[in-house]
């Protein structure tokens, strides 16, 4: 029997740390079997726990200098909390993938190869994982890749792939966009409405999926990336403008909008007692209003646009139709909202609620806000010390850079989306319905693209529909068919490591699995009836046995052509009928001699001998069956020359003679050539040749 569950691992190697995620799902030929018909169009269903998750700092790209220190120093805690969770069973069976972001990307290329080709020989060498294919499962992704798998998470999570009905923003779009930010990027990725879509059609990506009744589902999204536009790059940038414009040989401390009124820091963001005349110190001054004109320049509106238009930093970006495009943001989305500012719970993000709150916390004194957060060198005193900066940040790309509503502030015309009122509570409830809503979670789940690349990869598990319409599953540039640089969902329905553990060919087709399992159930009834049958017939009286099996018996006759030879598969049935419903005990074709036993010794099958042999059924039956067989020893006299033996009744009865049995001892080795002189075999006349496979 095949497995029930499938498992992934993917490590997300971002800038800061290395965060693994382990998913679970149905093996697609076990869930097809007994799905339900909405279930058949629905796409994978992937499981993950609170536990499967495990983060660990720093990340992947400080072993630059180190690589042969990144498996044993940093891989093998996650390697060991992947161990714990997934059965030994299906370790084999398991991808495993890392894949690695920011951090990564500003690495040198060979610093990068470097890392990748350590962390594939590492895993490969230490674990049983599946990892066929090292550029495949070990590489670093672009943005606009990582935007995607966003995207897909994003969606899958909050059902716009499988209920397109109950997300229906107006205009016949039902997708979400995505916005994500780390410390080294930013990302984003949504499905323009049709006239866009039209219009900028060579800037999109063909995402392909398939649901589990093997159908297609495609999907056209533009993606893009910033990279540099991560809190903490953005960070450096800005201090960096700082000190063009304030340090000067006499200028040691240098005003900073963007910290807490009285905080103090260097350069590097570390804090310091008091003005320190050997190095140079940024004194928080805690205006949000001008901290958010310094960090504006930052976004680049001024870079020259070859393809309008443009969005941040000179990037084209499709015009975003607001009424039906609705974003979620998350990673610095979700904690620069929900983190020192604490907006709370799932609610809609409102600008003028938010800035508000901001103002008043950077205006505050650094000694008051320290007070409440605890020591200095604690994570919620680090995160006061960013709040305001990241808070100026986030403003500036959603409304500046991306254009999104300020809600509060800019009347949106969102509210009239054509949509059913069950679905725009439904969504009103989360805060889908307003063009921005920082995530975390949805329904339990982290929201992560590593989910996305997960689902692509078990989607591309399924069979597809029809032998017609078998298109891979991946994504790549939006022509028909398969763009040459289309990226595979890097598995496959036509191969299965485990295929021979199955009862189904794993290169079926999504229909013929179905009919398979509609054919299982029949199939074991009519089993089930022949048994019935069986059991009825022994247990008849003896003389009702004997008509039928005569009445059997003459049709079998009365169908072969006369003349024809009797068949071997005819010859044991009728032995085997024979022995179990004629009137008589056992027959026997002929009787073993007696002291016949002492010609034979016991050899092994797979000997020497076996090799030499031309007795080509004695060679199959000792090679295939490994099992020991009878051996002709020929220098035992014949004690019966006469051919006589006694039956059971202690009658004389004629057999075949010592000639018939095979050729005379001299005749042996006539035209033949032996092994080392050793004898050849004879087919024993009381042991069938044996019939392979």
């Amino acid at each position: 029997m095949g497995k029930k569950w499938r498992y992934g691992v993917i490590l997300d190697a971002g800038s800061s740390g290395t965060r693994l995620h382990i998913y679970r799902w149905s093996d697609p030929r076990k869930e097809i079997a007994g799905a339900s018909k909405d279930e058949l169009n629905s796409l994978p269903r992937l499981v993950t726990k609170k536990e499967w998750t495990k983060k660990i700092r720093p990340g992947v790209s400080t072993f630059a200098d180190k690589p042969a220190s990144v498996g044993p120093d940093h891989l093998q805690t996650l390697i060991d909390h992947a161990i714990k969770y997934i059965p030994e069973d299906d370790i084999e069976d398991t991808p495993f993938f890392l894949m690695a972001t920011a951090g990564m990307r500003l690495l040198p290329k060979v610093q990068q190869t470097a890392l990748a080709r350590e962390i594939c020989s590492y895993v490969r060498k230490h674990t049983d994982f599946y990892l066929p294919d090292c550029s495949t499962h070990i590489q670093v992704i672009p943005g606009e890749t990582e935007g995607l798998y966003g995207w897909l998470a994003s969606n899958y999570l909050l059902g716009g792939f499988d209920h397109p009905d109950q997300h229906n923003h107006g205009k016949g779009h039902h997708t979400y966009g995505f916005l994500d930010m780390g410390g080294a990027s930013a990302q984003i990725a949504f499905a323009p409405n049709t006239t866009e879509a039209v219009k900028h059609a060579n800037d999109l990506k063909l995402l392909r999926l398939r649901a589990l009744n093997g159908t297609p589902r495609e999907y056209k999204v533009f993606t893009a990336t910033w990279l540099g536009f991560g809190v903490n790059q953005a960070r450096e940038a800005y201090v960096k403008a700082l000190l063009d414009a304030y340090a000067t040989p006499n200028n040691e401390e240098i005003p900073d909008p963007c910290m807490p009124k009285g905080l103090r820091t260097n350069v590097h963001g570390e804090t310091v007692e008091k003005h320190d005349s050997k190095h140079l110190t940024l004194l928080g001054t805690g205006n949000f209003d001008e901290c958010l004109r310094k960090t504006y320049p930052l976004l680049g509106k001024d870079a020259p646009c070859e393809d309008e238009p443009c969005l941040l930093n000179g990037q084209h970006v499709p015009a975003i139709d607001f009424d039906i495009n609705h974003f979620i943001g998350v990673s610095e989305y979700w904690h620069t909202t929900h983190g020192v500012f604490g907006t709370g719970g799932d609610k809609a993000y409102d600008f003028a609620t938010y800035q508000r709150k901001v103002k008043d916390f950077c205006s505050q004194d650094w000694y008051a806000i320290e007070s409440k957060v605890g020591t200095r060198r604690s994570n919620k005193a680090k995160d006061a010390q960013e709040a305001c900066f990241k808070a100026s940040w986030l403003i500036n790309v959603l409304h500046e850079g991306i254009g999104i509503p300020r809600l509060g502030l800019e009347q949106s015309s969102h509210s009239t989306v054509n949509s059913t009122q069950g679905a725009l509570e439904g969504s009103k409830n989360k805060g889908l319905s307003d063009a921005f809503q920082p995530v975390d979670k949805i329904d339990g789940i982290e929201v992560s693209w590593t989910l996305g690349k997960m689902l692509l990869y078990s989607a591309g598990q399924i069979p597809p529909n029809t032998k017609d319409d078998s298109l891979p599953v991946g994504f790549g540039s939006n022509v028909p068919g398969v763009p040459p640089d289309f990226q595979h969902a890097g598995s496959s329905w036509r191969s299965s490591k485990d295929a021979g553990d199955h009862d189904d060919d794993w290169s079926d087709t999504a229909e013929e699995f179905m009919d398979k399992a509609r054919s299982k159930s029949a199939s074991g009834f009519l089993a089930f009836i022949l048994v019935l049958l069986l059991i009825s017939y022994v247990f008849r009286r003896r003389d009702r046995r004997m008509r039928l099996f005569g009445a059997v018996g003459a049709l079998v006759r009365r169908t072969r052509r006369p003349g024809s030879p009797r068949r071997r598969g005819s010859r044991v049935f009728s032995e085997f009928t024979s022995k179990f419903f004629s009137r008589q005990g056992p027959s026997y074709e002929r009787v073993m001699e007696e002291g016949a036993a002492e010609q034979f010794e016991l050899g092994g099958g797979d000997s020497e001998d076996a090799e030499s042999s031309d007795s080509s059924d004695s060679v199959r039956f000792g090679q295939s069956s490994g099992l020991t067989m009878l051996k002709p020893s020929l220098d035992v006299p014949d004690p019966n020359p006469s051919g006589l033996a006694l039956d059971r009744n202690g009658l004389a009865v004629r057999t075949e003679s010592r000639e018939r049995l095979g050729p005379a001892p001299q005749m042996l080795n006539a035209g033949r050539r032996s092994r080392a002189g050793s004898p050849t075999r004879l087919k024993s006349p009381f042991v069938p040749a044996f019939q392979g496979d």
